[in-house]
């Protein structure tokens, strides 16, 4: 049951493709009619011309589907270059003779015209090569459109891979830091421990659900980014001063997912976490109808303690800039500045 169904399906396919491709060659042929009978004279009536014209389309679509099917697939895509132009030389020098005799019968009824058409031979060789040539370079224009068509699609499936291998680096990294959060705090026994359950919470049902999505939401964006520095609030205490400030009106703006949240990651990471004394850490978010501006500075230690273990966890800023070359090329800026006890950026992204 199975087998017939599959059979069926690809046969209606089958019928499908060339019933498509039977309607687009008929507009085609019926366009190149109309295009001979605009042009012509109509010296012995509309019904002999359509007539005379119908045949000489017909010996034309000869040529063109013999170059297009057979010709072009076998010579000319195989690189056999010469021997293609020889081939259709020789097709065409083969039609032109029977379509030649084949006007001189029908015009036996205008004696006067037969000889017109025997010293027009010529004209027809070059007319038949002409109409051969310009179905050649058709030929090569759809393939080369078809080549970018399909080059397009790999690129595009390419980019969203690299797009989704990316992402995976985010997310595990922000959960094991926010696990890494509760499990000090229930250790502690702290009262904060339910707080941070339920951020915790929202911030995987974010990245669960909503960041698989190409945009999200600048409002949601935004309270992941809350949920997060809350987090780091009761993990760092009162040795921390973290401001977040949000200006502008946040509507149905649209923006790539977790595309800030590395640089507030790493203001934890590489400045604050090493601070004996006061750090600082500020926020600004200014959101327009089509732009948002993202800003932040941290203070750094002077003498960073020597990390154990370098190259582990964070994506760094590399992961950052190839997403935002693969999502926003030309329309972000990014800015980073860094002296001895402070470090800064800016970017600037265009949503639409």
């Amino acid at each position: 049951m199975h087998f017939k169904t599959a059979t069926y399906n690809r046969l209606t396919s089958i019928a499908d493709f060339f019933s498509k491709r039977l309607v687009l060659n008929i507009l085609f042929l019926v366009s190149f009619l109309g295009i001979l009978l605009i042009q012509e004279e109509y010296r012995y009536g509309f019904g002999f011309t359509l007539i005379t014209e119908v045949i000489n389309v017909i010996f034309y679509a000869i040529i063109i589907y013999l170059n297009l099917w057979v010709l072009i697939p076998r010579f000319l895509s195989q690189k056999k270059t010469l021997t293609y132009i020889a081939l259709l030389v020789f097709t065409v020098l083969l039609i032109t003779p029977i379509k030649v005799v084949v006007f001189y019968f029908l015009f036996g009824l205008f004696t006067e015209n037969q000889d017109e058409i025997l010293n027009k031979r010529e004209l027809f060789f070059v007319s038949s090569f002409f109409v051969a040539i310009a179905s050649t370079f058709w030929s090569i224009i759809m393939d080369w459109w078809k080549h970018q068509k399909e080059k397009k699609i790999l690129e595009t499936r390419n980019m969203q891979s690299e797009l989704n291998f990316l992402k995976s680096q985010i997310n595990p990294h922000f959960l094991f830091n926010t696990l890494n959060s509760l499990y000090a705090h229930t250790l502690k026994k702290s009262d904060d421990a339910p707080e941070i359950v339920l951020k915790l919470s929202e911030m995987m049902r974010y990245m669960l659900y909503e960041c698989n999505e190409r945009q999200v939401s600048l409002s949601k964006e935004l309270n992941y980014m809350k949920n997060y520095i809350d987090l780091e609030r009761l993990r760092q205490g009162k040795k921390v001063n973290i401001k977040m400030e949000i200006e502008g009106e946040v509507e149905d703006q649209l923006i790539a997912p977790l595309l800030f949240i590395p640089f507030i990651e790493n203001c934890f990471k590489h400045g604050l976490n090493h601070h004996l004394n006061q750090g600082y850490i500020d926020i600004k978010v200014i959101v327009f109808d089509d732009t948002v501006n993202f800003y932040i500075k941290n203070s750094k230690p002077i003498h960073k303690p020597k990390q154990l273990h370098p190259n582990s966890g964070g994506i760094g800023l590399v992961n950052v800039k190839r997403r935002l070359e693969l999502i926003y090329p030309e329309h972000y800026e990014l800015s980073i500045d860094e002296s001895p006890t402070t470090y800064m950026v800016s970017l600037d992204i265009e949503l639409s």
